[in-house]
C-alpha cells in the first residue's frame, strides 16, 4: 500500500516509521531544510532525535509528490488541530482515503475533525442540478493512547481507526496493524474524536492536581469524574457510550493524565507551580492541544446543557481566573449527588 504522511512532527514521524515497516511510505515536511536533513541523517533531530528512520522511508518537502504518492492509497494528516482545515482544503478530491491524527475541538468554531472535513468538502463540491450533493470523500480519525516516542521505538501500542466508511477503517488496519502496533476499527467517529479531544483538557486538570501533590485518591477521583464528563458530552453529540470505555476514551485519558511524556499534563503541573500559561507553553516546545480545546469543549457543552465542572475549572485556570488550589477547592465544594 502507498501511504503519504503529511506533517513531520513527532507524531507524524512516528506513524510514518511504523507504516514504513510494511508499506511504501512518503513523509512530507513543510520545511525544505528539515526534509533534507531528515533524508540525509536518517532521523528527526528536532522531534525524535534518538530514533533512526527506516531506510525505506522517504522524506520530501514536495507537497505535490506527497499527494500523488497517496493517490489510490492512504493519506494520513499529522497536523495540529489548528492546521487541519488548511490541510483538508489542499487535498485533491481523487478518491484517496484520508485519516487525520488531530485531537481537539477547532479553536473559534468548536468543530471536531469530521465536522471540519464536512464543511471544507461541502464548500468545495458544487451542488448538481438535481440538488443532491455528492458524497464526502472517505475520511476518518486515528486515535488512542499513544506517545509518539514509544510508537517510533516499536513499543507495544494499540490504536483505533474510526470512520463511517468501513473500507477506510479496514485500510487503516491494513496499513498500520503489525507486531508492535494493534489497530482496532470503529464506526463511532464522534465518540473517538470527543475522547481524543476531551482527554487533553482533563490531563491539564490531573497535572495541576499532581503538581499540588494532593495524592493518588484525588487523582483517581478526578480521572473517574472526568471520564463521566467526557461521556456526557459525547453522548449529547451522538456518540455511543461504550466508546468511552475503549482506547480513545478511558485508555487515552489514563495515559495522557498520568504519563510523564504528556504535554497537557505538564501544562497543568507548571500552572500549579505558579508559572503563567505563556511561560508553561514556551517551555514545552510542542503543541498542547488541551489549551485551545478547553474553551471550545466548554462552549459546546453549555450549548447542549451538559454539565462539565472539571472542564469549567480548567478553563478558569488557563484564563488566570482561578489558581490550581482554588480550582480544587471549587470542585470539592460542589453539592453531594448520586453518581
Amino acid at each position: 500500500m502507498k501511504i503519504a504522511v503529511i506533517g513531520a512532527g513527532a507524531w507524524g514521524t512516528a506513524i510514518a516509521i511504523a507504516a514504513a515497516r510494511q508499506h511504501d511510505v512518503l513523509l512530507w515536511a513543510r520545511d525544505g531544510a528539515q526534509a533534507a536533513a531528515m533524508q540525509a541523517e536518517r532521523c528527526n533531530r528536532r522531534y525524535l532525535p534518538e530514533v533512526a528512520l527506516p531506510e525505506a522511508l522517504r522524506i520530501s518537502a514536495d507537497e505535490g509528490a506527497a499527494l500523488a504518492h497517496a493517490q489510490g492509497g492512504l493519506m494520513i494528516l499529522a497536523t495540529p488541530m489548528a492546521a487541519l482545515r488548511e490541510r483538508l482544503a489542499a487535498l485533491p478530491l481523487d478518491g484517496s482515503g484520508v485519516l487525520w491524527l488531530s485531537k481537539g475541538f477547532e479553536a473559534g468554531t468548536g468543530a471536531l475533525g469530521h465536522e471540519v472535513a464536512r464543511e471544507v468538502w461541502q464548500a468545495r463540491t458544487p451542488v448538481p442540478a438535481c440538488g443532491v450533493s455528492t458524497a464526502m470523500p472517505a475520511c476518518g480519525v486515528l486515535s488512542g493512547p499513544s506517545f509518539a516516542l514509544e510508537v517510533a521505538r516499536g513499543q507495544p501500542t494499540a490504536l483505533v481507526a474510526a470512520s463511517s466508511d468501513a473500507a477506510l477503517a479496514a485500510a487503516a488496519v491494513q496499513a498500520l496493524h503489525g507486531e508492535t502496533l494493534r489497530v482496532y476499527s470503529s464506526a463511532d467517529i464522534v465518540g473517538v474524536e470527543v475522547g481524543g479531544a476531551v482527554k487533553n483538557v482533563l490531563a491539564i486538570a490531573v497535572g495541576a492536581l499532581d503538581g499540588l501533590q494532593l495524592g493518588l485518591n484525588a487523582r483517581a477521583a478526578l480521572i473517574t469524574r472526568g471520564l463521566a464528563e467526557m461521556t456526557r458530552l459525547g453522548v449529547a453529540l451522538g456518540a455511543q457510550p461504550a466508546t468511552f470505555m475503549g482506547l480513545s476514551g478511558l485508555g487515552d485519558l489514563v495515559l495522557t493524565a498520568t504519563g510523564d511524556l504528556s504535554r497537557n499534563r505538564r501544562v497543568g503541573m507548571l500552572l500549579a507551580a505558579g508559572r503563567t500559561l505563556p511561560e508553561a507553553l514556551a517551555s514545552l516546545g510542542h503543541v498542547a492541544e488541551g489549551v485551545p480545546s478547553a474553551p471550545m469543549v466548554l462552549a459546546r457543552a453549555e450549548r447542549l446543557g451538559v454539565d462539565m465542572p472539571i472542564t469549567a475549572c480548567v478553563c478558569a485556570l488557563l484564563a488566570g481566573r482561578l489558581t490550581a488550589r482554588q480550582a480544587v477547592a471549587r470542585l470539592m465544594a460542589r453539592d453531594a449527588r448520586a453518581e
